[in-house]
């Protein structure tokens, strides 16, 4: 049975960790390099930076603070924001990154899921998919939230997959940052669809969240960032709690 994987995930902006709720109002929290080498040292099982500005502002990833942080951590990597090329990932993976994130610039060139796969690997590429409910509908939605397509959660997942992307990073944006819970009937709907792996994010606020994302929303993963950037849960506690509960978790 593969062991279920905590995930810390660093929103970057302008060289600083933030942390907002349904993808506004941020706030710093933190040196992402001092947070990345505290997350490694304390249990996390993988780290996701994700230059969450980068798409907007038109430019390419915070190359300098990727390679800072690559340089403190031994636990996988995964870096996401601004990537629109195969060039882009060729120097991100150059600089630590051991996984590529890619969200907005899938949806508008799907062909880069493919491109990316066929040259790195499908375990090398994670698709970012940012949905939000409306009228009972998951639609997804780009550039950090700010733009909605006609794409509906399920079928883009399910392209995705057959793209050859490796894992499914997907985000509620209703659950983001409330911390009332992850999305566990969508997400426990899209492990049921495709058949790589789920990383759970939006929504964490207790260990509880973290149980049911992993039995009741069947996830593979589970993704947060503030309760452990203000040290809300410590993750080694929160594996114990997670192995108490007879969840695969390597502690």
């Amino acid at each position: 049975m593969l062991t279920k994987r905590i995930i810390p995930c660093l929103d970057i902006k302008n060289g600083r960790t933030v942390k907002g709720v349904n993808f506004v109002d941020l706030k710093d929290a933190g040196d992402p390099v001092e947070l990345a080498k505290k997350y490694a040292e304390t249990g996390a099982d993988e780290l996701v930076f994700l230059d969450i500005s980068a798409t907007e502002e038109r430019r390419a990833t915070l190359i300098d603070l990727v390679r800072k942080v690559a340089a403190t951590i031994n636990i996988p990597f995964t870096v996401g924001g601004g990537i629109s090329s195969v060039a882009d990932v060729d120097i991100l993976l150059r600089n630590g990154a051991d996984k590529i994130s890619i969200n907005s610039s899938a949806v508008k060139n799907p062909d880069l899921i493919n491109k990316i796969a066929a040259k790195y690997g499908s375990q090398c590429v994670v698709v970012a998919i940012d949905a939000k409910q409306i009228d009972g509908v998951w639609i997804v939605h780009l550039v950090g939230g700010k733009v909605p397509t006609e794409l509906n959660l399920f079928d883009w997942a399910k392209e995705v997959e057959q793209r050859g992307a490796g894992e499914i990073l997907f985000t509620s944006m209703n659950n983001d940052g409330t911390k009332n819970g992850f999305a566990n009937e969508a997400l426990a709907q899209l492990s049921e669809i495709v058949n790589i792996p789920i990383i759970a994010s939006g929504g964490a606020g207790t260990m509880e969240h973290f149980a049911d994302t992993f039995i009741i929303g069947k996830a593979d993963a589970a993704l947060a960032a503030s309760v452990f950037h203000y040290q809300e849960i410590e993750i080694l506690e929160l594996k114990q709690f997670l192995k108490n509960q007879n969840i695969a978790i390597r502690v």
